[in-house]
């Protein structure tokens, strides 16, 4: 298997209070310029913190495994990880690697030639929950198990570890010296986190040993019970950490699946959790209910102004009582049960909502981003100038407002590939692409070969895609209420095709296309509701100018038709139909219908129809708005769209992963070390052995040998700029291959109760579990003031 490997996604994706950077642990603290967001954590000194407690923090599910370097290790295996297991490095809060305190007096290179060699000095106080000092023994054990030599150890990664030569111990027990075969960039990647040699010392210790415990840790907390049946992990203050002793008693995770956790939070299970906007609405809404006492709480005629009870009218309320009491007693029972239902419902929303007015929420930015991918393995998307133009065509601002905008977050753009704003390796190379250019999109298009009415000779509702594109994943209801609207193709049956449709489809496009115009084609938020008066979404196939032209051109034939028929009743009546030794003339065959793609591009017969594949999920609406609105632009330009929504757990795995897409959002997590991680991301596809394509982690399957090897240039590099250099010199590249666009970063959304500090949204940062606590009560002389 190859050795570039993806590292643990979760690893990359926590965050903190700021560490104090040592000595030779960092540079160019001017690059890459500030973060997007900052933290919102509620930063706290130490001594205004309350000593004991508990915090219930939910996670998305309990770890299959607690060995971070394994396939099946999750967000919780690596939350676990922080607050248990040495880090030598963290995440400060714009994302950069720096030296922790808590285990590295120091950590350098002292040499580069002839071989790259690291010193590392220990804090003499750090141990392990056994008592044995952390040292070289442990380095040596997890380095021969992730250096890829011994296939007995089922590791997930190993970059960077194969690259080492040797690990001996330094002048004293504290010194540990890492000798490389190969210099090596992102040194500070390595051992982070770094398990006890009980753990990595033999394969049958690392294979199963830590999957479901850890005897021997050495972080703030221990590693407590793991409890299936309630899907709690609780960790408890280690009584042998040497550093700052734990605010809090207990950190108990609870795995709580995020469609429920506004419940979770209301019924007091959970302290602490990341939601998504609906949840944050419901919160914003109970606070906002609670501070107007009751004012505006109401909609019409006193119901409720939001929740389940909102939606139903005077009317429908009516219908509902007349049924419930009606003669007919079947029906009677059946709605009387629905309103039972209902009213519990209502209840039930109103006692959450009255809970939930205890909650905040704060707000950053994800350490990841949004991304559109373009899957250029075959297709129309195989061409580069059909993946530039689609890219060109984005205005990437409006799509950032629209998701980020609404929730009070900066939207910006994202403009590298491997970097977020605030990292040392940021720079905006979007210029390497170009920005929004409807005219050049269209030219680039041209260019290749697509043009507006083209002459189509393919199958009506064939698609210029790959014929073996599946319509449907199989495993995703469809209907009201499933999240699954099933295929929707924007552009395909809107008129524009040149083909002579029925009469009656024919009027209700055209009417559809007048009542859009009319509504000034306003979009519908995530939730149906108004946008912020951006332009929006139309739900219409058939737009008003699109139907007026088939119109037109079917009165024009129907004229034409009439003119002719005139012509040969006129010359019949001259006499040539009076001879009655002449027979009427045979009729001449019809000519088949020329279909044509009309206002839409199409070539060598085809339409130019892209499968767009989205997750159907209730956490994924934003996404499905965005794809919306790419859409709607890509019609302007011509471009059909079908968009195929699927089940969540089949998104990735079976679409994109498989390549049974041409479109495509998902997000990707930054990284402070991009020579490392971001390599595999966007390496070269190979084809191998047995035909297949090995892509890695390269899921749009668009690379080059350049951008491979500046990569691979950057990875050895140990001056760091010049690394950093390197690696931005390839995400210009990576954006001139419009493999994928990147579009903003993650908005993230913590609740938490208020008077929980040095917690909630850490943005880019990581964690400084220690620190996390409930804020002391104020004294009577404060409360005074």
């Amino acid at each position: 298997m190859s050795q570039r490997r993806r590292r643990s996604l979760a690893l990359l994706t926590s965050g903190v209070l700021a560490l104090p950077l040592l000595t030779g642990c960092g540079a160019g603290d001017d690059e890459g310029g500030p973060a997007a967001a900052g933290q919102d954590i509620a930063t706290t000194t130490r001594d205004k913190v309350a000593d004991g407690g508990v915090l219930r923090w939910a996670v998305d599910s309990l770890p299959d495994t607690l060995n971070a370097f394994q396939a099946d290790a999750d967000a919780t295996t690596s939350r676990i990880a922080g607050a248990v297991l040495p880090h030598l490095f963290v995440l400060d809060a714009k994302g950069r690697p720096v030296a922790n305190p808590d285990y590295l007096e120091k950590a350098e290179v002292i040499e580069r030639e002839p071989k790259q060699v690291v010193l590392y000095k220990l804090n003499q106080q750090a141990v392990w929950s056994d008592g044995r000092e952390i040292g070289a023994p442990d380095f040596v054990a997890q380095w021969r198990a992730l250096n890829g030599k011994d296939s007995a150890y089922w590791t997930a990664r190993n970059a960077g570890y194969e690259r080492i030569e040797k690990i001996e111990k330094g002048k004293t027990d504290l010194e540990v010296r890492v000798t490389f075969a190969k210099p090596y960039a992102d040194w500070r990647s390595l051992f982070s986190p770094l398990y006890p040699k009980q753990v990595t010392g033999t394969p049958d210790a690392f294979n199963e040993g830590a999957r479901g415990t850890l005897k021997v840790t050495a972080g703030p907390f221990a590693l407590g019970a793991i409890d299936k049946k309630t899907g709690t992990a609780a960790l408890t203050r280690n009584p042998r950490w040497w550093g700052k002793q734990a605010k809090l008693d207990t950190l108990v995770l609870t795995a709580v699946p995020r469609a429920e956790r506004p419940a979770a939070l209301a019924a007091g299970k959970v302290d602490l959790a990341e939601i998504d906007r609906s949840g944050a609405e419901r919160i914003a809404l109970a606070r906002r209910d609670a501070a107007g006492k009751g004012k505006g709480g109401a909609g019409a005629g006193g119901a409720p102004a939001h929740g389940p009870g909102a939606a139903v009218t005077p009317a429908q309320a009516t219908l509902s009582w007349a049924n419930a009491f009606g003669t007919d007693e079947e029906k009677a029972a059946q709605e009387k049960e629905t309103r039972t239902k209902h009213t519990e419902a209502v209840k039930r929303y109103a006692d959450e909502q009255a809970a939930l007015r205890g909650f905040t929420v704060r707000k950053s930015l994800e350490p990841a981003y949004t991304q559109l991918a373009m899957n250029g393995a075959s297709g129309p998307l195989a061409d580069e100038r059909v993946r530039r133009a689609v890219a060109r065509a984005l205005d990437r601002q409006a799509l950032a407002d629209l998701v980020l905008k609404p929730l009070g977050l900066p939207a910006k753009p994202v403009g590298s590939h491997v970097a977020l704003a605030g990292q040392q390796a940021y720079a905006d190379n979007s210029d390497a692409l170009g920005g929004q250019d409807a005219k050049a999109a269209q030219a680039l298009l041209a260019d290749a070969g697509w043009r507006r009415g083209g002459k189509l000779t393919e199958p009506a509702g064939a698609k210029a895609g790959p014929e073996s594109a599946p319509q449907d994943d199989g495993k995703t209801p469809a209907g009201p209420g499933t999240g699954n609207d099933g295929l929707y193709i924007v552009g395909e049956d809107d008129g524009a095709n040149g083909e002579a449709a029925e009469a009656g489809a024919d009027t209700r496009a055209a009417a559809a296309g007048d009542a859009a115009a009319a509504d000034g084609r306003q979009e519908g938020g995530q939730d149906g509701r108004q946008d912020g008066g951006q332009d929006g979404v139309s739900p219409v196939l058939a737009p008003a100018p699109f139907g007026a032209q088939q119109k037109a051109s079917l009165l024009a034939q129907a004229a034409a038709a009439r003119t002719a028929d005139d012509a040969k009743r006129s010359a019949a009546r001259d006499g040539d139909a009076a001879d009655p030794a002449k027979g009427s003339p045979a009729p001449a065959p019809a000519k088949p219908a020329v279909r044509t793609s009309g206002n839409m591009l199409a070539k060598d017969g085809k339409a130019l129809t892209l499968r767009f594949v989205l997750p159907a999920g209730p956490g994924s609406e934003s996404l499905r708005t965005v794809g919306e609105r790419i859409s709607q632009t890509l019609r302007k330009l011509g471009v059909n769209t079908e968009t195929i929504k699927v089940a969540d757990d089949s998104f990735f795995k079976d679409h994109i992963a498989s390549g049974q897409y041409d479109l495509a959002l998902y997000s990707w997590p930054a990284t402070a070390f991009p020579a490392t991680d971001a390599r595999p991301i966007f390496a070269k596809p190979e084809p191998a052995a047995d035909g297949s394509l090995l892509v890695e982690q390269n899921y749009t399957r668009v690379g080059t040998d350049h951008i491979d090897q500046l990569f691979d240039q950057a990875v050895g590099e140990l001056d760091e700029a010049q690394s950093r250099e390197l690696v931005r010199k390839a995400d210009a590249r990576i954006w001139a291959a419009a493999g994928s666009i990147p579009l903003f970063q993650r908005p993230e959304l913590v609740a938490v109760r208020p008077s929980l500090v040095n917690a909630g949204a850490f943005g880019l940062g990581a964690p400084r579990y220690q620190d996390i606590g409930w804020k002391k009560a104020p004294k009577a002389k404060e409360k005074k003031k």
